[in-house]
């Protein structure tokens, strides 16, 4: 579908509807081609919960076996797809306790879902519509969880032909109670169930929007943590307004990757840096701007990827490895932030000198700004 980008509408579509409040366009879901990885292309061993590989992709892992998460290749033919997201079991958990579940989700800012009208009598329809493949057959439970009025909403979808790839789509009504937040933080949850117990399937499913209840949200969903055979992939996720799913919203890759940057920016591990000489002789500060404004204010980590090690260089004459023994991350904004690494020299005679600050080349350090809800 052709697009019109418009600086007072946002975008407009070749059949004449405008989308403004969409991050990318008409698709809520970011990354639902699955073709952002910051983080890697594979995780194993998973347990617990986290983002692992495929960006805005979180995994929920409630005590339900042990899982590889990988970004496949494994693609529908001929849809325009090049990756996919992957669940493998690799120790599994045929008898599920009350309390165990597993999901893979996204989360979406109150202030990109505005124009979903919902709290109101003009609430709209949406449509999720998604590519699957699986081992096991059976009934696989969608949600809304709408995080700032606690209510939810279940629909289930049927893998009906193990190992072959479908295209499923789910319409959910609009809901005309609880407003979603106007502001940058979790308002609502999309699921991919994969596995749940008792708790949260023990009721009748809640197949219109609803306050909360445990035990309606996951009923009748397969185990597919009961064997280390089983499988899921999951490509092409699109949430729309409408009750008619349309063609997926392919974004270029830059549009995409900074959508996803604006939650999580690790830089490339031998970036340049540049840093001066502070009046402390043994500090140098080095500022670090963003390539893309976060969310909120990020938390900072560093991650040394092999042998990494943070080093300086400086000196009029070639390059001069010095050493350091201490990093400090400040305070960032969501425009970048300031380090200041002390150092293992006193260099008086070099304050206000410039120097570069980068890993080490046995290894990769990345400094990680991280702003997901």
């Amino acid at each position: 579908m052709a697009v019109t980008i418009n600086g007072t509408n946002g975008l407009t579509y070749n059949d004449g509807t405008q989308q403004s409040s969409a991050p990318g366009g008409k698709n809520l879901i970011i990354n639902g081609n699955m073709q952002i990885a910051q983080r890697g292309t594979s995780a194993t061993g998973i347990t617990s919960s986290n983002y692992y590989t495929l960006d805005r992709w979180r995994t929920v892992n409630d005590t339900t076996g042990t899982w590889t998460q990988t970004q496949d290749t494994d693609v529908p033919t001929g849809q325009g797809f090049s990756n996919s997201l992957k669940m493998d079991c690799t120790v599994a958990d045929a008898s599920l306790s009350a309390n165990d579940g597993l999901q893979i989700h996204t989360r979406l800012e109150g202030q990109n879902l505005q124009h979903l009208k919902k709290g109101t009598s003009n609430a709209e329809s949406i449509t999720v519509s998604f590519w699957v493949k699986s081992n096991k057959t059976g009934t696989y439970i969608y949600e809304l969880y709408d995080q700032d009025n606690a209510r939810q909403v279940s629909k289930s979808y049927t893998i009906d032909t193990a190992d072959t790839w479908e295209k499923k789509t789910i319409t959910i009504d609009g809901d005309t109670t609880g407003a979603f937040d106007n502001d940058n933080a979790n308002s609502l949850s999309s699921t991919f169930w994969l596995s749940a117990g008792s708790n949260k399937t023990s009721g009748t499913l809640n197949t219109s929007w609803a306050a909360s209840v445990t035990a309606n949200r996951v009923v009748g969903q397969v185990n597919l943590a009961d064997s280390t055979a089983n499988y899921i992939n999951i490509t092409g996720v699109q949430l729309e307004v409408g009750d008619t799913a349309t063609d997926f919203e392919n974004l270029q890759y830059g549009q995409q990757l900074a959508l996803c940057q604006r939650y999580y920016e690790p830089t490339n591990g031998r970036e340049a840096l540049l840093a001066r000489i502070l009046q402390t002789n043994t500090r140098v500060r080095s500022q670090w701007h963003w390539k893309t404004p976060k969310r909120t204010a990020p938390t900072l980590s560093i991650d040394y990827v092999g042998a990494g090690l943070i080093t300086c260089y400086y000196g009029d004459s070639g390059s001069r490895n010095v050493s350091h023994s201490q990093t400090t991350l400040n305070t960032a904004t969501i425009n970048g932030c300031f380090i200041d690494i002390t150092i293992s020299e006193t260099m008086i005679a070099n304050i206000g000198a410039t120097l570069q600050v980068r890993g080490d080349l046995g290894g990769e350090t990345r400094l990680i700004a991280d702003s997901e809800l």
